[in-house]
């Protein structure tokens, strides 16, 4: 397998945890976001969107990081990301879609990018944007927990495709410096997860691309 990613791109911190999960091996294929290489050759010829994470296996070129892993959780099921009833994997879903498709949408750097180029948003408004959207939806996340039964993860107690996306939200976050207080339960989630050692392994420090 083949993952054309970028160190700080969120959605392509989703694919390495899934990975990293499942214990797969991978060769890791660095994409710069920030100077370009997306819409380049020789990688726009692979991708269609112009979009990492891409993943290249057994012929096939994939993309968008919740199909990669829901593929990676069909292929390979242990350990598994989703629940095994229809009710289960539906409120897991609907978690890592709260960030996948609500947060991360119009905060992602194309965005940022049009706010400050296009729209002539300066540094501190961007990052006003920024903030206000995470922490409007993390507001909205820590709801969705509250509904649900107390567990170590986002649901349960063995990561979901719900940590894979929260995972790396909150290392956006902080990096923004958005406010993640009076979060309790996302923010144990966080901890527990980054004290296992496939999240450790596929945060972007850890990556061969990495700069600080």
């Amino acid at each position: 397998m083949k993952l054309h990613n970028y160190f700080r791109s969120s959605a392509s911190f989703r694919v390495r945890i899934a990975l990293e999960l499942k214990a797969l091996s991978y060769e890791y294929l660095a994409i710069n976001l920030v100077r370009g290489d997306h819409g380049k050759l020789p990688y726009s010829a692979l991708s269609a969107d112009g979009l990492v994470p891409l993943l290249e296996v057994d012929g096939k070129k994939l993309s968008q990081s919740m199909a990669i892993i829901e593929y990676l959780d069909e292929k390979y099921p242990a350990p598994a990301l989703l629940p095994g009833d229809a009710v289960g994997r539906a409120e897991v879903r609907a978690l890592a879609q709260s960030i996948a498709c609500e947060i991360h949408p119009i905060n992602n750097l194309r965005v940022l990018k049009y706010l400050v180029h296009e729209l002539k948003v300066d540094e501190e408004a961007k990052n006003a944007w920024y903030r206000h959207w995470c922490r409007t939806g993390l507001d909205a996340f820590e709801r969705q927990l509250n509904q649900l039964p107390v567990s170590i993860y986002c649901y349960g107690n063995t990561p979901t495709l719900a940590d894979c996306c929260l995972v790396p939200q909150i290392f956006n976050c902080q990096r923004f410096e958005v406010n993640v207080d009076a979060l309790p339960r996302t923010m144990a989630v966080f901890a527990a997860c980054m004290a296992l050692p496939a999240f450790q392994k596929a945060q972007p420090s850890a990556c061969p691309d990495y700069v600080a």
